[in-house]
Order: structure tokens, then C-alpha cells, then sequence
């Protein structure tokens, strides 16, 4: 049963999970927030670009369609049935997570963080709820079959662990100026 949650939860959650470093790798680009001010500091920064937000959708929206494409035979491979994604949900948990990171920006700025400064809780989850938020308003039917409470819960826990371990190991490979 925990396998199954757990396979579940972290299929579900793919194309919420790779569009921000997708993101990164995109980089550059016209910021957001045109470097407008508010308060005296940044409204997003200059890691927030319009470029990295499309390609970082993108490349989300396509691993759901490549995730459709090979449901059955890994659900036959690991016993466990696997959720297909309708276009509406890939869009909205791929733009979701984009748009969870640049809200987590704009409050990082607030609090008077710097671009990279960390942010205990916020950097973990921030995409989390954006993607989860997303999936319910634009394909509720689907996003409550598949976010049932247990996978929730499972992706509650899951995702923090797979965050630093994967930004630990980008900054190892210097793809990230900051371990976290």
C-alpha cells in the first residue's frame, strides 16, 4: 500500500516537478517584473523571466504527455495503476508550479530576502501548491481521483526530501550557485 502511495504520488507529481529546473536551464531572458520596484526592492528579480516560465510550462506539459504515452507498460512493470494526465491537468500542474515559484519570489522579497537566499518550508513546497491549486481549479474531476488524501500526504513528505536532495546535487554538479 505505501509502494502504491508512494509511486503514485511521485508519477502525479512529475510534471509539477521538473518545470522549474527546466527553468533554470532555459535562463535568461526578460525578467517579469520588467524590474519594476515596490517597497524598495525588486517585485520578483531578475531570476523570474518570461523565457524560463514558458519553457519551464513546456517541457512540464510534455513529460505529462510522455508519462501518458508509457502508463501502461510502468504500471504493468511496478504493479500499480498509474494516472494518465488530461491536457487541462499537465497544463495546470506545469504552469502551477511555475507560478508557486514566482509567488514564493515575490515573498522572499518581501521578507527582504536576495535572489538564492533561502527560505525554510517556502522553497520545498512553494511549486507544490502552486501545481496542486491549479490541478483542482482547472481539472477538479481529475485532480481529485489522483490527489486522494493519502497521496497528498505522501507528497507532503516526499517533496521536501526530493527538493534538497536534487538542489544539493545541482549544486554539486555547479548548476546551482546554492545548495538549497
Amino acid at each position: 500500500m505505501v509502494g502504491s502511495l508512494v509511486a503514485t504520488a511521485f508519477w502525479a507529481m512529475v510534471p509539477a516537478y521538473v518545470p522549474n529546473n527546466a527553468a533554470v536551464l532555459a535562463g535568461g531572458g526578460r525578467p517579469i517584473d520588467g524590474g519594476r520596484e515596490w517597497r524598495g526592492a525588486r517585485l520578483l528579480g531578475d531570476g523570474k523571466t518570461w523565457r524560463g516560465t514558458a519553457v519551464g510550462t513546456a517541457v512540464g506539459v510534455l513529460v505529462a504527455l510522455g508519462l501518458n504515452a508509457v502508463v501502461d507498460p510502468a504500471s504493468a512493470a511496478i504493479g500499480v495503476d498509474l494516472p494518465t494526465f488530461e491536457l487541462p491537468a499537465a497544463v495546470a500542474l506545469a504552469f502551477g508550479a511555475m507560478a508557486g515559484d514566482i509567488g514564493a519570489s515575490f515573498l522572499k522579497r518581501r521578507s527582504g530576502r536576495e535572489r538564492g537566499a533561502s527560505f525554510p518550508g517556502l522553497d520545498q513546497l512553494d511549486f507544490v501548491v502552486g501545481a496542486l491549486v491549479a490541478a483542482f481549479l482547472v481539472a477538479p474531476d481529475w485532480a481529485t481521483a489522483v490527489f486522494t488524501l493519502p497521496v497528498l500526504a505522501v507528497v507532503a513528505v516526499m517533496t521536501p526530501v526530493l527538493h534538497v536532495a536534487t538542489n544539493v546535487a545541482a549544486y554539486a554538479l555547479g548548476l546551482k550557485n546554492e545548495p538549497w
